[in-house]
């Protein structure tokens, strides 16, 4: 290699050393001003790596909940495309369609248990279960059904007009607790068959327990069953013991069943009385029995049902005893289920019905406040970094106006203008980097708690909401009759939501209020990727001060 190579080279290297010992030196001179800047990066660099450390917990939280989630689905009615449909014809003024629409809503029933079982045959289905389910009232007055809301009324008056409904309703009056419809006449006790043990779900999940006796065999038609400790205590009863009821359309029907067990229900205490049509809506009312059980007593009731025609509507009406299916599908996956509501489209499934999941529906109503400090934490990073990177721009432009001066000496010397600017860079990019790693690691000590202390604010704020909401209308987040209530307090796993005779509950979300972790490696990297960015946003203003810059017209002007 020739000297003559190597000159250059060397030059070279020892400018760029000065241009490096240089922007170390000016760093020192200018400390006031670079201590600002270093604030401001810092201040940015703990926000976004907070706000970014947010985000991804949210992320992080709602995936991992999605695996864990066991994911089950209902097929029903449809009453919001029936609805819309009503609301199309009555628009378009044609009143016969409307009235056929409303008769259809009237009429139409969930899909029969053997339509359940066909779509139970679909691939994408782990698991199939389902309930039966009917009102019935009591032989005689000996056998009270539970009143809470009577109960909870010190009024003797209140009272008395309850116990005059009960008796109206016996007598097959038309009351507030004896509700004629497609369905016919409610009855004062909920009567439900469970196909297996998966689906009693309140005994799955601890909120039910036997106290006394033993579990009825779901299947045997023994006519045996279970009543709540409640509804013992109230009418004397024990194990061995036998109670009569009837069917509410037709009391010379009646039915013997023995009490096999006697269960407790830690929801019945939260049940919401002011929106209850009946006595059956309260789980204490509830009387298990097993499908083979209920198969025989709507068999005997059909063979001796009376049917009679309205000659002005055409609609026939039986004293059948009757009952609503209610089938719960269990999925594997949320890909599954989104798999199931195309696979009974194909099956054959009419679009007067549709597939929902109370799972899902739950799910994400316990995202919401997480989801709401995650959509904040987006928009506080944003602003941070608007806010930021336009006062770091400032900076940096008055930090070249008063250094310009510098600049004509070093670019007259014969210093390329380009290895000046490189020098403010550096110098820009040294003070970052500094605050930029001190922000991400009082950020990330810092994220956890804040984010846990911010997510609780949003879920009493959340609550509080639905409170008001709840006092506005007198009750919780109601549903009736669709199966598809999305309730958390439930008569003994599934009757609230599944038999469809007007039984309602108060819906409790179980919100996401902390999470286990919150800065990881990508938060990291983001931060250190948003530094470098806004430094070299910073910094290109800079340089195109710089290469703007006419030595000689700067140092003939200086004054």
């Amino acid at each position: 290699m020739r000297a003559n190579d190597i000159c250059p080279r060397l030059k070279g290297e020892m400018k760029n050393m000065y241009i490096v010992r240089n922007a170390l030196r000016n760093i020192a001179r200018s400390k006031g001003r670079n201590v600002l800047v270093g604030i401001i990066v810092l201040v940015i660099a703990i926000s976004s790596c907070v706000a970014l450390s947010i985000r991804q917990a949210a992320s992080k939280v709602e995936s991992q909940s999605l695996n864990n989630l066991k994911i089950t689905g209902q097929i029903s009615v449809n009453r919001e495309s029936l609805f819309q449909n009503t609301q199309n014809a009555a628009s378009s003024g044609s009143t016969s369609s409307s009235e056929d629409i409303r008769s259809k809503l009237s009429s139409l029933q969930g899909p029969t248990l053997d339509q359940l079982e066909t779509y139970a045959s679909a691939p994408s289905v782990s698991s199939f279960y389902y309930t039966i389910s009917s009102t019935v009232n009591a032989n005689n007055s000996s056998f009270e059904p539970v009143d809470t809301s009577s109960s909870q009324n010190s009024s003797n008056s209140s009272a008395s007009a309850s116990t005059e409904n009960r008796q109206n309703a016996r007598a097959g009056k038309e009351t507030s607790e004896n509700i004629p419809g497609g369905m016919g006449t409610q009855g004062n006790f909920s009567l439900t068959a469970y196909s297996s043990e998966s689906a009693m779900t309140n005994f799955q999940d601890n909120s039910s327990s036997i106290t006394d006796g033993s579990m009825i065999d779901l299947t045997a038609a023994d006519n045996t069953c279970l009543i709540s400790d409640e509804l013992a205590s109230l009418n004397n009863l024990s194990i061995g013991d036998t109670i009569t009821i009837t069917n509410p359309n037709n009391d010379g029907e009646t039915y013997t069943l023995t009490i096999t067990g006697i269960y407790n229900n830690s929801n019945t205490g939260s049940t919401n009385t002011m929106m209850q049509f009946s006595t059956s809506s309260d789980p204490a009312n509830l009387i298990i029995i097993s499908t083979g059980t209920i198969n025989n007593i709507v068999d005997q009731s059909t063979s001796v049902a009376k049917t009679s025609t309205n000659q002005d509507t055409g609609v026939t009406s039986t004293t059948a005893l009757r009952t609503k299916t209610s089938g719960t599908y269990v999925f594997n996956d949320v890909s599954a289920y989104e798999s199931f509501q195309n696979e009974v489209k194909n099956m054959g499934l009419s679009d007067d019905y549709s597939v929902s999941s109370t799972d899902l529906n739950n799910y994400e109503q316990s995202l919401v406040p997480l989801k709401n400090l995650s959509k904040f934490a987006g928009i506080f990073l944003l602003i941070v970094l608007l806010v930021g990177g336009v006062v770091l721009i400032v900076l940096n432009i008055f930090n070249i106006h008063e250094r310009k001066y510098e600049v004509g000496v070093l670019t007259a010397i014969g210093m390329k203008k380009s290895k000046v600017a490189l020098q403010f860079v550096t110098e820009l990019f040294t003070v970052t980097l500094v605050s930029i790693i001190i922000g991400t690691a009082v950020g990330a000590a810092v994220s956890l708690p804040v984010t846990n202390s911010l997510l609780a604010s949003q879920v009493a704020s959340q609550q509080t909401q639905s409170s008001r909401i709840e006092q506005n209308f007198g009750r919780g987040k109601q549903q009736m009759g669709n199966g598809q209530t999305g309730t958390s307090v439930n008569a003994a796993g599934g009757m609230a939501s599944a038999s469809g005779f007007g039984q309602t509950g108060k819906t409790v979300t179980n919100y996401i209020s902390s999470v286990q972790s919150a800065t990881d490696l990508t938060v990291v990297m983001q931060v250190l990727g948003i530094g470098v960015l806004l430094t070299l946003i910073s910094s290109l203003v800079a340089v195109i001060f710089i290469l703007r810059y006419e030595p000689l017209k700067i140092l003939t002007n200086r004054t």
